[in-house]
């Protein structure tokens, strides 16, 4: 018959449950300290690239808080990461400084960064395009390409296709 390891006096007879509980909890608060580092950085790295972009376009914190919309002192405590903007204040402040909602939107960690190319690059740069109608081109875009992804290989093109969409002046499409 197997016997039990001998507790000392006052140590409660489920010490093994006990001790995996109180791991788990410390794990728990590893992973929450963990998601709050990952969370203050991220707004640190916003306002340090709301604060890039201003320099950058040569606009003071007194301009940009102007046409965002916001108190100076409001802007100030965002690009020393002290506020974290909404997505409604980012959009504004994106308007201010004549670039993408979308680039600070991934900077604030509100979208995940989709691959840049060569079309989505000049679209978001263009600066005589708003924000809505970039992000419709981007949606057809995007749309278009899952297309062709699901149609097969680059080129394939059949004589149906071809002959469909060559079509004669007069005939009207469906």
């Amino acid at each position: 018959m197997a016997t039990e390891p001998r507790r000392g006096r006052g140590e409660p007879q489920s010490a093994e449950p006990t001790e995996r509980v109180g791991q788990a909890v410390e794990h728990v608060g590893q992973v929450v300290g963990q998601a709050q580092q990952a969370v203050e950085h991220a707004v640190e790295d916003i306002g340090s690239y709301i604060r890039g972009q201003r320099e950058a376009a040569q606009v003071s914190l007194r301009q940009l808080a102007r046409s965002a919309g916001v108190s100076n002192p409001y802007l100030s405590q965002v690009e020393r990461g002290l506020r974290k903007p909404s997505a409604e204040i980012l959009q504004q402040i994106a308007k201010g400084l004549q670039i993408s909602a979308e680039a600070l939107y991934v900077r604030a960690g509100i979208l995940e960064e989709r691959p840049a190319g060569k079309v989505t690059d000049a679209v978001l740069t263009d600066p005589t395009l708003n924000e809505r109608q970039k992000r419709v081109l981007l949606d057809v875009y995007e749309s278009f390409r899952r297309e062709n992804d699901l149609a097969g290989p680059a080129g394939t093109v059949s004589a149906a296709d071809t002959a469909g969409a060559a079509g004669t002046p007069n005939e009207t499409r469906k």
